[in-house]
């Protein structure tokens, strides 16, 4: 079940947030997978998660600060999967990043095997956490989550390959 950030249903007493499938990364996706990698769920990973996906937007020659953004992105998901996902129940610890190309789009998708729907929430003014999501909201052009019978997957997507127009002006997508 795709559950993107976007439009609601609800469903007796539970809201969801419903996926229109623009995304897969996989076996059954038509997304060229360009880099999958593999963390034990301890926080001391997401510096190699980081690198991992800002070396992957370089090797592939991503625009601009696509980059930064990635390696930004990715350490706010990453620590939300390490933190919120299932860090206490032995083996299930571990988190996948992947990272697709669909054309224009970079897709970072992070799979951990908590079931649980991410959300939003208002950090305080002095609360050094809570921000995560809001700031892959504000930076991302699109941003979702998926769910998976063991787990699930929040992704974001970033114009990483723009298409240049004549004159050499880029075509910026929203």
């Amino acid at each position: 079940m795709r559950i993107p950030h976007g439009e609601s249903r609800s469903r007796g007493a539970m809201t969801i947030q419903m996926a229109a499938a623009d995304h897969r990364i996989g076996q059954d996706g038509d997304m060229a997978l360009l880099g999958q990698k593999w963390i034990p769920g301890d926080e001391k990973c997401i510096a190699s998660a980081r690198r991992f996906v800002r070396d992957i937007a370089n090797d592939w020659s991503a625009a601009g600060d696509v980059p930064d953004l990635a390696e930004l992105l990715t350490s706010e998901v990453v620590t939300n999967a390490l933190v919120h996902g299932a860090p206490h129940l032995p083996g299930r610890s571990t988190v996948r990043i992947s990272v697709g190309r669909d054309g224009p789009l970079m897709t970072v998708d992070v799979y951990d095997s908590c079931i649980a729907v991410p959300h939003m929430r208002t950090a305080g003014s002095m609360e050094t956490s809570g921000r995560g999501l809001a700031i892959v909201e504000a930076l991302a052009c699109k941003w979702g989550w998926n769910l998976h019978r063991q787990g699930k997957s929040v992704w974001f997507q970033l114009t990483a390959w723009p298409p240049s127009l004549p004159g050499g002006a880029l075509k910026l997508l929203a």
